[in-house]
C-alpha cells in the first residue's frame, strides 16, 4: 500500500499525490498512484470504478458530475462530500478524471472567511461546469460558484483541515478551489444538471432540483449569469410527481431524470416534462447525478453507496438514442 492509499485508507482523501501544479501554474496530471478509477465494459456500459478505498468508505460519498476540459482534455468531474458517521458535514472536493487516461486529480472546495479558508461544508448534490467556472448545488443554500482558473496549494495543517481531516498532517498537501459567489435561487437546490439545444449545442443554463421523500419535488430551469452584476433567472418549473429525484439534464424537448431506489438499482426518467415515461435502462444501485455527453454519446450517472460505488456511462444506443432524439417508430 503507497503513503497515498494509507490516507485513503484512514479516510483522508482529497490530498494531492506529488504532481499537482507546475512551476508555470499548469495543472499536471499524477502519475504512479493506483489512486485512479479503471475503466471498464460491463453489459454495454462504460464503467469507472476506484481502486482504494474510495470504494468502501463511509467518509466520503460521490454525488454530482458533470463534464469539461481540462488544459485541453475531455474531463470528468465528480463531486463529493465527506461526513462524520452521525451526517455532520465536514468538507467537500471534486475529483476530475481524465477520460482518455482514466487517471484523476483531487480539488478541495473551501470558502474564505475573515483572510481565512474554511471547508466548504455542503452535500455537492450536483455540478454544472462552463469554462472555468465551477456551480455545485448547496443544498438549502443557493449555488455555489467556484472558480478553477486560480486553484491554490495549500500544506500541512491547514491541507488536513480543509480536508476536514483531524492531526498536524506536516506532510499533507491540497490543491483548493475557493469559492467566489453565492447565487440564491427559489428552490431547494438538491442537483443540477446542464441543458442542450435539439442540435446539441450547449446552453447557459441549468435544471436545478430537489429531492424529496414524496412526489412533490420540483424541478426549475435557470439562466446562467454571465456576470458578477448578473444573477440566476428562472425561465419555468414543473412538479414531474416523482419522489427520491437525484439528478436532471435536458436534451431538446427530452428531460432525463433520475430516481433512486434505496439499495436496489435506480430508474431512469425521460420525456417531454409532461409526459415522463420510465426508461427499461437501469442506473446504478443509489443513483446520484446525472450528465449528457454529446461527443462520446453517453448518458452518465454513479452511484454512492459503498462497495457499490460506480461512475457509469450509459450508450445512447441503449436508450434509444442517436445523434438526434429518440425517434417515434
Amino acid at each position: 500500500m503507497t503513503r497515498s492509499d494509507a490516507s485513503a485508507e484512514r479516510g483522508y482523501g482529497g490530498f494531492a499525490p506529488r504532481s499537482g501544479i507546475g512551476d508555470d501554474g499548469t495543472m499536471l496530471w499524477p502519475f504512479g498512484t493506483t489512486w485512479r478509477p479503471v475503466r471498464q465494459k460491463h453489459r454495454g456500459t462504460v464503467d469507472l470504478r476506484w481502486l482504494s478505498a474510495r470504494t468502501w468508505t463511509r467518509r466520503w460519498y460521490p454525488q454530482g458530475i458533470d463534464l469539461g476540459l481540462w488544459h485541453g482534455r475531455r474531463t470528468l468531474a465528480v463531486s463529493w462530500f465527506r461526513q462524520q458517521l452521525d451526517g455532520h458535514h465536514l468538507a467537500s472536493r471534486v475529483a476530475f478524471v481524465d477520460l482518455d487516461r482514466s487517471r484523476h486529480l483531487d480539488v478541495l472546495l473551501a470558502v474564505e472567511e475573515d483572510g481565512e479558508l474554511q471547508p466548504a461544508r455542503i452535500h455537492a448534490g450536483g455540478l454544472a461546469w462552463f469554462d472555468d467556472r465551477l456551480f455545485v448545488a448547496a443544498t438549502g443554500k443557493g449555488i455555489w460558484e467556484f472558480d478553477l482558473a486560480r486553484i491554490r496549494r495549500v500544506r500541512g495543517a491547514d491541507a488536513r483541515r480543509l480536508a476536514g481531516a483531524g492531526g498536524r498532517g506536516v506532510r499533507a498537501t491540497a490543491l483548493v478551489a475557493v469559492r467566489t459567489r453565492v447565487h440564491p435561487v427559489d428552490i431547494r437546490c438538491s442537483y443540477l444538471g446542464r441543458v442542450f439545444d435539439d442540435d446539441g449545442t450547449p446552453l447557459r443554463r441549468v435544471l436545478i432540483g430537489e429531492y424529496t421523500k414524496d412526489d412533490q419535488g420540483r424541478v426549475a430551469e435557470f439562466s446562467v449569469p454571465e456576470s458578477d452584476d448578473d444573477a440566476f433567472h428562472e425561465e419555468s418549473r414543473f412538479t414531474p410527481g416523482i419522489r427520491h429525484m437525484q439528478g436532471a439534464v435536458r436534451w431538446g424537448d427530452r428531460h432525463f431524470i433520475s430516481q433512486s431506489d434505496r439499495m436496489r438499482p435506480g430508474i431512469l426518467w425521460t420525456g417531454n416534462r409532461d409526459e415522463l415515461e420510465r426508461d427499461e435502462m437501469p442506473l446504478p444501485v443509489g443513483c446520484e447525478d446525472l450528465a449528457l455527453d454529446l461527443d462520446a454519446k453517453l448518458l452518465w450517472s454513479l452511484g454512492e453507496h459503498p462497495w457499490r460505488r460506480v461512475v457509469r456511462g450509459i450508450p445512447f444506443g441503449s436508450l434509444g438514442l442517436g445523434d438526434g432524439q429518440r425517434s417515434d417508430g
